[in-house]
């Protein structure tokens, strides 16, 4: 799972549980989600990249792209 791309659909940031969807065994599947920096917000849309798993449902990321 660490290192997996996937795209935000609910957003993350500080004092929020965001959502992004990874793809998982031949689709994608939704995962709740938490930036890696704290105070960071990553909006929907956003393309971001697996830092930390927790499983079963929880991930942490970071923008994939700057």
């Amino acid at each position: 799972m660490v290192g997996r791309q996937g795209r935000v659909t609910g957003a993350v940031g500080p004092g929020l549980v965001g959502e992004v969807m990874v793809p998982v065994r031949g689709g994608a599947e939704a995962f709740l989600a938490y930036p890696v920096e704290p105070g960071e917000r990553i909006a929907v849309g956003t393309q971001v990249v697996v830092v930390e798993y927790q499983p079963p449902r929880t991930v942490y990321v970071a923008r994939a792209f700057g």
